[in-house]
């Protein structure tokens, strides 16, 4: 990890903080406070930043590439919950708030860059700028429904009415993802989705 600071690019950084979801609001000021708490790392493909059972959780802006949430059953079971792309966040701020161990595991789906913080210090900040804790708050609620849609639309759709789903809301992912990640993502095989995903495209030629 590197100190935003001490970032070699750290202008391209601050640019791109300043268009994140959550921070697209702050000041000139408020930016330069936050800044101070940032490091920045480069991920390796599948690398693990929050392993499901941590205590120590971060807060995370995602500058590149993209992350997943998973979730593992006893017998190593995995289903992800959602994937977070450049301008987005990933936390789990709300087990930090309840004082339990971290309910999912967060880890990079390609090479990627996060902004990343202890979860205190973001906390402290966002006491600090009321605003911004309003927002930030909503977001994660946002993303909390956005995961139990998803988990119903698993039981509820078919196949074709999953991957008819994701498009609608998330058709700028759609090529961006490994076929094997969304294929889990939809519950999917990887042959499966690749005939839907064909289909689709013929429907709309």
């Amino acid at each position: 990890m590197t100190a935003l600071d001490k970032h070699p690019e750290k202008n391209l950084i601050r640019l791109q903080l300043s268009q994140n979801c959550v921070l697209n609001s702050l000041d000139s000021a408020a930016m330069a406070d936050l800044e101070r708490h940032l490091e920045i790392s480069d991920l390796k493909k599948s690398e693990i930043l929050l392993h499901q059972g941590d205590h120590q959780m971060e807060q995370y802006f995602v500058l590149d590439g993209i992350l997943k949430r998973i979730v593992s059953s006893a017998d190593a079971k995995e289903m992800i919950l959602r994937f977070s792309i450049e301008k987005d966040i990933e936390t789990s701020y709300a087990a930090w708030r309840l004082k339990t161990a971290a309910p999912y595991s967060i880890a990079s789906v390609t090479k990627a860059r996060v902004a990343r913080m202890p979860l205190k210090k973001w906390a402290e900040f966002l006491e600090e700028h009321k605003s911004l804790k309003e927002s930030f708050e909503f977001e994660v609620m946002r993303l909390m429904s956005e995961i139990m849609a998803h988990t119903i639309t698993l039981h509820m759709l078919d196949a074709p009415g999953r991957v008819e789903r994701f498009l609608r809301k998330y058709e700028d992912l759609f090529e961006l993802l490994p076929k094997k990640e969304l294929a889990a993502y939809l519950n999917l095989s990887p042959e499966t989705l690749s005939r839907l995903k064909t289909k689709h495209k013929e429907l709309f030629i």
